[in-house]
């Protein structure tokens, strides 16, 4: 729902996982976040959410007054849980309001 959100408590890193039914192919991953300075997408193929290994780095830009919204390709990219750890902010606090993974 787009009048919902995720926020984080004031401290970082802060992380969420996300899961999958099975082990799914991505190609794509999108957030809609506001105020993250930097975010980490980690991967992990395990049935339960362990051995996750690092996908992407990225530093945000910031965008006053208005969400973030950016898109990670991701060729020949497997997965059954995500975890997305923001490791920095512009701000105590920040929020995620949707994360969108397009693939099969």
């Amino acid at each position: 729902s787009s009048e919902t959100f995720w926020t984080t408590t004031g401290m970082f890193p802060q992380e969420f996982i996300i899961g999958f039914p099975k082990c799914v192919k991505i190609t794509k991953v999108a957030i809609q976040c506001y105020l993250v300075r930097t975010l980490r997408i980690e991967r992990s193929i395990s049935k339960d959410p362990v051995g996750f290994e690092q996908c992407i780095e990225k530093d945000l830009q910031h965008t006053e007054g208005q969400l973030q919204m950016e898109e990670f390709p991701l060729p020949d990219f497997q997965a059954t849980y995500l975890r997305f750890i923001i490791k920095s902010a512009f701000d105590h606090f920040v929020s995620v309001h949707r994360v969108m993974a397009e693939g099969t």
